[in-house]
């Protein structure tokens, strides 16, 4: 076997239709996570034969770059929610189908020049396309963290210059930056005169949270508005007294009811019945 030659490039081009039913098949019996109850078996075969064309390409010119085909190709397999360790299963298992169909009838040191033609040919393929995916869900997911983040801390007016933050989860340091920014920027943007900041869902106030909440009640009322704190049920004044917190110069109230009714009173305004 001519060790300069590629030694892949007829054998796939002449049984590539074979190849690419074998190896469709072999990726849904290795999808552990059912991807194709969700997956159309049309798109494994395009996946699948997109890899085949990029794989042919770089063999008819290797000197070609093909990274954008492949950060293409890495950035829809990460869109069709497959794993790494699925994608680099499913590269092993056309690396093993072409072997074994190439070395039928085939001596021991042919074999073995066939692996060594593999890791000059095949192989790097596969790792930019390794590498290209983990970039690519990189990408992805601190995409998702902005957008959450951005969705993590909302100002939402309810009457006019009294507006509402409502919080849901843990308040880490990230998020705590994130709130501060939202609160400063809200309160100028609606002309607050009152921000409601409601910890209904937030399961843990400990002392960095607070300070957290302290530190935001001291920039809303540096900008011209006041702070109150809302939704501390008995267990997180429970905590809250424990810890030794001292809440003492921001307002709260156990509920937004009781918070948008004193932040009314606040604005000279209050919620009344209207008469028959």
């Amino acid at each position: 076997m001519n060790h300069s030659s590629n030694p892949f490039l007829e054998f796939i081009q002449n049984n590539r239709e074979d190849l690419l039913t074998e190896w469709t098949n072999k990726m849904k019996v290795e999808d552990n996570f059912k991807v194709s109850t969700v997956i159309s078996d049309q798109a494994y075969t395009n996946i699948c034969n997109e890899y085949l064309t990029i794989l042919l390409q770089h063999f008819r010119q290797p000197e070609e770059d093909l990274t954008d085909k492949v950060i293409a190709f890495s950035h829809k397999v990460v869109q069709m929610g497959w794993s790494l360790r699925f994608i680099s299963t499913s590269l092993g298992d056309l690396g093993k189908l072409i072997f074994e169909k190439m070395t039928t009838d085939h001596s021991d040191e042919e074999k073995m020049s066939l692996v060594l033609a593999f890791d000059k040919w095949i192989a790097p393929v596969n790792n930019e396309v390794l590498y290209q995916y983990a970039s690519s869900w990189e990408r992805t997911v601190s995409l998702q963290k902005i957008a959450l983040q951005e969705l993590s801390a909302p100002l939402i007016p309810v009457f006019d210059n009294i507006t509402v933050m409502p919080l849901v989860g843990t308040i880490d340091t990230d998020r705590a930056k994130r709130i501060m920014e939202n609160l400063l920027e809200g309160v100028v943007k609606h002309r607050a005169e009152v921000v409601l900041i409601d910890i209904t869902g937030v399961p843990v106030v400990d002392t960095m949270v607070a300070h957290h909440i302290i530190q935001a009640s001291e920039a809303v009322r540096l900008v011209g508005a006041k702070c109150l704190l809302v939704g501390i049920r008995p267990e997180i004044a429970q905590t809250i007294v424990n810890l030794g917190i001292d809440l003492s110069q921001v307002i709260t109230k156990n509920s937004l009811q009781k918070g948008i009714e004193a932040a009314l009173e606040m604005t000279n305004r209050q919620i009344g019945s209207l008469g028959e």
